[in-house]
């Protein structure tokens, strides 16, 4: 009879073991608490009040290329928020959108002054972040 470590002949038993604690933990532990009240997660109807949305990005080169250079601008940037780095950043026709919340005015204005770097100046850029309470 062939002989196996110590170790790898009981990881049957461990196997067994894991399955009886995650079976005797409480159902509480993997359900959603049904006492909060619901909210819808789609925002389909506020973004459809916006003038641009993210399905609006040009698909020109030159305005593709430009997204690109402002994204990689802000994810460089280590002293933004995971918010800051993930704002909508809308190019169509040179003109740069930008949209999402952020942590702070001294971010918002950082991220503006990023997006008017790469786009040419400010007058390209419309500032549409808001500031997260």
């Amino acid at each position: 009879m062939r002989s196996f470590p110590r170790n790898v002949r009981n990881l049957p038993l461990c196997g067994c073991l894991a399955l009886a604690c995650l079976t005797a933990l409480p159902t509480a532990v993997f359900c959603q608490d049904q006492s909060a009240p619901m909210t819808s997660p789609d925002n389909s109807a506020k973004n459809k009040a916006h003038s641009n949305t993210a399905d609006q990005q040009s698909e020109a080169t030159s305005d593709r290329m430009m997204t690109k250079k402002i994204r990689q601008s802000l994810v460089a940037d280590e002293s933004l928020s995971t918010y800051g780095h993930n704002v909508k950043i809308i190019t169509k026709d040179g003109m740069v959108t930008l949209k999402g919340p952020v942590h702070s005015e001294d971010e918002k204005s950082t991220i503006a002054s990023k997006a008017a770097e790469v786009a040419g100046g400010p007058d390209k850029v419309t500032n549409q972040l808001t500031v997260k309470q």
